[in-house]
């Protein structure tokens, strides 16, 4: 099942950051006593007791505002509250209920998503106490007192967060068929390559909205199987969206990368791989997806004998965190090697969820320490026992050893590369996980 989406939202400088910094366990949002200062959503995985879920931040909220930038946050703060699953609403204690509480608040309202009302800077519950319920006027049930900068009221706060998941659908857990994410910055093709993709000679079974998100689904079927294709620019406002404020796209790719199986990012070949492309694809190396990389507009290219491979470094170099990632070049408009996606799409399905028997790993971690022997500092040697696959989607190896010290990155790429020589796992990648169990 996806992790649910929460989105902590309100009007700008009432501590959204500081409150998803102390949730999130380490600094990540830029901090300043500056409205505006968050300009991107910030998302971070977080577990509370055994409930585990995707926080976001975003940029404060001005209802009525002229200001281009406050604009644009207040745009982003929108499409976070289309794809939360929750929202945490806060306010300021100190600054009281203003006017533009109550304008986020009919905002939150008119969303119809579960709304948790927080008020941030409580450092001392008696002190504050009178000022705290006077947030019952917004009409969207109890205020929940917090101190971010104190990390004070954040069990209450979230055990009321996380009574919200239980009513969610989890009908997609038990759902076999692969789960595609078409993701990418906007105006790089994603619809296209859905409409393409859908053309006269497919079966469209159904077009039904995504069980836990706002996203539309798409159900192709192609021979006997079907294929759910998560469409990220079907949700793309209506309202245009300038160049520097591309990072919209962040927020439902995550939404998008959590549900799928294989990811495949789509990049416009007319402006090469950019800063953007980087990050939404490390979205999903960090989520452990399959890993597609689909190069489209490829027929507006003017092109020699040197074009593609010119090309294709310059995709590795920007996405060198991802070698293992399959690369193809297609063309939405013409149509062109867009077929060709399916057989790539199969393959990596099956190589994310592919399992090795464990004799078999350990014949390979034979021969592998047998060809370079395991490091040694300072008199002590390395000793590999045995590895074993735990998981899949991605595959996950447990390695265990005598000194966990002494697995040096360097040694366990080089063990993965091992594994990819002799399995390929082409388009997935491999987690290597380094336990010590000590000599008897």
């Amino acid at each position: 099942m996806a992790k649910p989406i929460v989105a902590i939202v309100g009007r700008p400088n009432v501590g959204k950051s500081t409150l998803f910094n102390a949730l999130a366990g380490e600094r990540i949002s830029i901090v300043k006593d500056t409205p505006g200062v968050t300009r991107d959503r910030i998302y971070c995985d977080v577990t509370w007791l055994d409930k585990q879920f995707t926080l976001v931040d975003t940029g404060g909220i001005e209802p009525e505002t002229d200001d281009i930038l406050l604009k644009h946050m207040r745009e982003q703060a929108e499409i976070a509250i289309e794809t939360a699953d929750v929202i945490i609403f806060l306010t300021d204690v100190r600054e009281g209920l203003v006017a533009s509480d109550h304008a986020v608040c009919d905002m939150l309202r008119r969303s119809k998503k579960p709304v948790v009302l927080a008020v941030n800077k409580v450092d001392n519950f008696k002190k504050f106490e009178m000022d705290v319920y006077e947030f019952y006027n917004l009409g969207i049930g109890e205020p929940f007192p917090v101190s971010a900068a104190s990390m004070l009221g954040f069990g209450d706060l979230l055990d009321e967060v996380t009574s919200h998941f239980g009513d969610m659908d989890t009908t997609e857990e038990e759902d076999e068929r692969p789960k595609v994410a078409i993701i990418g910055k906007p105006n790089v093709g994603k619809s296209s390559i859905i409409n393409r993709l859908t053309g006269e000679d497919r079966v469209i079974v159904s077009d039904i909205a995504g069980t836990t998100r706002d996203a539309v689904d798409t159900v192709i079927k192609r021979g006997d199987q079907e294929y759910v294709f998560i469409d990220t620019a079907g949700l793309r406002r209506k309202s245009k969206v300038k160049d520097e404020i591309e990072r919209y796209s962040i927020i439902r790719t995550v939404a998008a990368v959590e549900r799928c199986d294989v990811a495949v990012l789509v990049i416009d070949a007319t402006e090469g791989v950019t800063d953007q492309d980087t990050k939404i694809a490390g979205i999903a190396h960090e989520a452990g997806k399959g890993m597609i990389i689909a190069v489209n507009k490829w027929d507006a290219i003017e092109k020699d004998d040197k074009t593609m491979n010119k090309f294709k470094k310059e995709v590795r170099d920007m996405l060198a965190f991802m070698p293992y990632a399959e690369l193809i070049f297609i063309s939405a408009q013409t149509g062109q090697r867009v077929e060709k996606l399916f057989g790539t799409i199969d393959m990596v399905v099956n190589f994310h969820s592919m399992r090795i028997q464990t004799g078999v790993l350990n014949e390979i971690l034979a021969e592998a320490v047998a060809e370079v022997e395991p490091p040694q500092d300072k008199g002590k040697h390395l000793r590999l026992f045995y590895m074993t696959e735990v998981s899949v989607k991605p595959p996950t190896f447990v390695i265990f050893v005598n000194n966990k010290e002494l697995a040096h990155f360097s040694y366990m790429r080089y063990l993965e590369n091992k594994l990819r020589e002799a399995f390929s796992f082409k388009g997935t990648p491999i987690r290597m996980i380094v336990r010590e169990r000590k000599d008897k």
